[in-house]
């Protein structure tokens, strides 16, 4: 485990977003959980996302909630991945935002970030990086051909 790990407080949901979280994204499993009782609810529990560890708690009651304030980015490949991730939190049941946000069905935000989004607001010329960043301003899922053509349309 790294020395900073997020730490996330769950509202009787903890098991239910383990299961969805490492079915939904590579290089993810379960390190260790904590139960009530021999066979009563989980928790708590250390788990791995993509590759990043978390702590989990199951007792944060209505007090503690998320909020857009703290979100997971996710790097993508490609449009193929964005959508592969985006669609599979709109089916479980998450709200679409703007600018390839997306609040998932426990209240957790994410971020699902194309690479070349990335690579085009890094670009000296703050005239492209206007367009891509006007463009992105005006979607929910991020659609790299759309980023692209923005970009392209600033000589």
């Amino acid at each position: 485990m790294s020395k900073v790990t997020p730490f996330l407080m769950f509202n009787d949901q903890l098991e239910s977003a383990i299961a969805f979280y490492t079915s939904t994204f590579p290089d993810s499993r379960v390190t260790t959980v904590a139960r009530t009782g021999k066979d009563g609810p989980i928790h708590s529990a250390e788990f791995v996302i993509g590759g990043q560890s978390f702590m989990g708690y199951n007792a944060g009651g209505p007090y503690f909630t998320f909020s857009e304030g703290f979100s997971l980015f996710v790097e993508c490949e490609d449009q193929e991945e964005v959508d592969e991730y985006w669609n599979k939190l709109v089916k479980a049941g998450a709200t679409k935002m703007q600018c390839g946000w997306i609040t998932d069905q426990f209240g957790l935000s994410w971020q699902i970030v194309p690479k070349r989004f990335i690579e085009l607001i890094r670009d000296k010329n703050s005239a492209k990086v206007k367009a891509v960043m006007d463009a992105m301003m005006e979607m929910e899922r991020l659609d790299v051909a759309a980023l692209e053509r923005a970009y392209d349309s600033v000589r």
